[in-house]
């Protein structure tokens, strides 16, 4: 695969939207799950009521690690999705490191 090809993959996954039904199924949760997140304010969706909330690949991989770490460390929701901020502020500030040149040495 050419670089080209790789960026453009990763626009198409960037703009990718899921379903609350598709979301779910892809992290092997209940819908339910899903919609207690959303109502806590733990987990962004765009779209209003459950048939019309979209997900972005962003809200995907949050609420993947969210979770596990549910799932794997016995967290509630509220530790899990501060857990996933300061996990998400980490790489946002490895990337700036990186783009700077500044990254891993």
């Amino acid at each position: 695969m050419r670089d080209d090809e790789v960026v453009l993959v990763g626009a198409v996954l960037e703009d990718a939207c899921y379903s609350l039904d598709e979301l779910a199924a892809a992290c092997r949760v209940s819908v339910q799950w899903v919609e207690h997140r959303v109502d806590e304010g733990l987990l962004g969706s765009a779209g209003q009521g459950p048939a019309g909330r979209r997900f972005s690949i962003q809200d995907l991989q949050r609420a993947r690690r969210m979770h596990a770490l549910e799932r794997d460390f016995d967290a509630v929701p509220e530790l899990a999705a501060l857990v996933v901020d300061v996990l998400e502020e980490m790489e946002a500030l490895r990337t700036r490191l990186e783009r700077t040149g500044f990254g891993r040495m």
